[in-house]
């Protein structure tokens, strides 16, 4: 078919050669945007995961105040309750003042080897070991356990050996305790 004649058909059928050049634009067009909705879908989902996330911190970040004061007390109140490992003095004077508030007699206390921190710890804190034996009566002895578990400092009983005479029954009760005080370096 020569030039002429494709002009000729073109202009006896407009409208099917119109019809045929728009299918064939869509049809083309469809092709090389067809991906395009896969595509917009997955940005859609980001989107839409972005606005949850920011949704979530704008609604968690109402008390944010609130929970920066509470956590700023509690970092004071663990502050005063945590000892300082190289300070054996002020450590053992806890234990001389539990004596002399409860009565009983503290016959040995001897502060322990202090451990290293251990590498790549996320805790700061540090056991400060003591080992000690105190003398009293049963009361006196339990109100050095509740005094100690429940004091100013933060502390673990380890182990605990409780004895007494047999023979006497109104001679002062013995307690040997492994005690660890919560410490920083």
């Amino acid at each position: 078919m020569s030039n002429e004649e494709a002009l000729q058909f073109i202009k006896r059928n407009p409208v099917g050669v119109a019809g045929v050049a728009v299918a064939l634009a869509l049809g083309g067009w469809m092709y090389f945007r067809g991906d395009a909705g896969t595509v917009l879908e997955e940005e859609l989902s980001r989107h839409q995961a972005e606005a949850l996330r920011l949704g979530n911190t704008v609604k968690f970040s109402a008390q944010l105040n609130e929970q920066l004061v509470a956590l700023q007390s509690a970092n004071k109140e663990i502050d005063a309750r945590v000892v300082r490992a190289g300070q054996v003095g002020a450590n053992t004077q806890f234990f001389y003042q539990l004596e002399s508030e409860t009565g009983v007699k503290l016959k040995d206390l001897r502060p322990g080897p202090v451990p290293a921190p251990a590498k790549g710890a996320k805790s700061p804190f540090i056991p400060v070991p003591f080992a000690l034996s105190a003398e009293g009566s049963y009361a006196q002895l339990l109100d050095l356990l509740r005094r100690l578990e429940s004091g100013p400092r933060y502390a673990r009983i380890v182990s605990a050996s409780f004895s007494g005479s047999l023979a006497n029954r109104n001679s002062p009760l013995t307690l040997s305790l492994s005690v660890e005080l919560l410490g920083l370096p």
